[in-house]
């Protein structure tokens, strides 16, 4: 529980250093089109960085405990492949990238699936 309340922290630390990067030192760099690939990264690094740590202050009320951590960590590995492949294929411009971005999808849904079976 606290840890998902730290990583989910941390998450949002990142989200927040990187949207201000992006916002500063890429907006005269990248494409508007790169530049809205990275903005939606960020996006979806803030929603989920904020969900982890509902999730952790969750994780005490729900009677299926391992299912909200396994809903936390999946939170996190989709901010890793969705966000991480967005701000890695706006920077590089490799489209092959984003074949990466859809895992990370699957793993923001599968995370809050895992949140409505607990709450069930």
């Amino acid at each position: 529980m606290q840890t998902l309340i730290i990583l989910g922290s941390i998450m949002m630390f990142l989200a927040v250093a990187l949207g201000a990067f992006g916002a500063h030192a890429l907006k005269r760099k990248l494409s508007a089109d790169m530049i809205k690939i990275y903005e939606t990264g960020v996006q979806y690094h803030l929603i989920h960085g904020l969900g982890i740590i509902l999730i952790g202050l969750l994780a005490d009320r729900l009677e299926s405990s391992s299912l909200v951590m396994l809903a936390g960590w999946l939170l996190f590995a989709g901010i890793i492949l969705f966000s991480g492949s967005l701000y890695a294929l706006s920077v590089t411009g490799v489209r092959k990238l984003g074949a990466i971005t859809p895992l990370g999808g699957v793993a923001f849904l599968a995370g809050w699936v895992m949140i409505i079976i607990a709450a069930l």
